[in-house]
């Protein structure tokens, strides 16, 4: 585990910005840590794994995956995990995180994090699969809420109560995406405050600020946008319900330059700094 404490504010590492952050930086911009893409770097060696390790003496890190697939109906793979297990233990993470959803069925990868029926039967699937994946980790799973675009006929309770339900059950921690949250809320019409209201402060490890696209009737998460008004003003509602979580950007799709993302994150620096003043006053 690492000894190194993840607070403040985080970028998502990305190849366009290896050389940039390597350099001498603003240390009033500066990230304060760096969050990988697990799959990007579970390779005995090459530039990656170069890369991070020359990194990774400057700034600490997370790990987040996408190819976990904890709600598939198909076995966990486990080649797949010991391969995680050995990367975590190379860099040593803040936490290891993955999404909420599947992402295929059969032994196929669909390649999408696809949202899972909220319902009592998926809580009792996913308890054992999340204590299978923490033992095999040695630590705890830190789980990301996903944007969703449909539901399930079968659902039997909200997103909100569900997660809220699964992190009390499962000893499993909240990556908490607002923009996420915001996206579904639109898509979906429920209260994104109120989801906000449901989760525990305990249980929420990270935050992830991310663009989206909005056509109107249907609001999709690209991450090729800065974030919206409406996300920092829902991400300064969860600071005032929540209190200080690590916080990050993500950008995977028309990235800027090392300098622009770096402005954006100091917007939710200074908006945490505004936001965070009033609730230690209140608390």
């Amino acid at each position: 585990m690492s000894s190194i404490p993840i607070e403040g504010f985080g970028l998502g590492l990305r190849v366009e910005h290896y050389q940039a952050l390597g350099e001498a930086l603003d240390p009033a911009l500066r990230p304060q840590w760096l969050e990988i893409i697990s799959e990007n770097y579970l390779v005995p060696g090459g530039k990656p794994l170069h890369h991070l390790e020359r990194l990774r003496r400057d700034y600490p890190v997370v790990m987040h995956g996408v190819s976990l697939s904890i709600g598939s109906a198909d076995p966990l793979d486990l080649a797949y995990l010991h391969e995680l297990r050995a990367l975590a233990d190379r860099v040593e993470p803040g936490w290891v995180s993955d999404h909420l959803c599947w992402g295929g069925v059969d032994h196929r990868r669909l390649h999408d994090l696809l949202p899972l029926p909220y319902t009592e039967t998926t809580l009792r699937h996913l308890l054992p699969r999340i204590a299978q994946v923490q033992e095999l980790l040695g630590r705890p799973l830190v789980l990301e809420n996903v944007s969703s675009y449909v539901r399930y006929a079968q659902d039997e309770m909200g997103e909100a109560e569900f997660i809220a339900a699964l992190l009390q059950r499962s000893g499993a921690e909240l990556l908490l995406d607002v923009n996420n949250v915001y996206v579904s809320s639109r898509n979906h019409g429920f209260d994104a405050r109120a989801f906000i209201d449901a989760m525990s402060a305990a249980r929420v490890r990270q935050i992830h600020l991310a663009g989206h696209e909005d056509l109107g009737e249907l609001v999709i998460d690209t991450h090729d946008h800065p974030v919206c008004d409406a996300v920092w003003d829902l991400y300064a509602y969860t600071l005032q319900r929540l209190g200080p979580v690590p916080t990050m950007i993500e950008r995977d799709d028309d990235i800027p330059p090392l300098p622009v993302l770096l402005q954006e994150l100091d917007q939710a620096r200074q908006l945490a700094r505004r936001t965070l003043a009033g609730w230690r006053e209140a608390a």
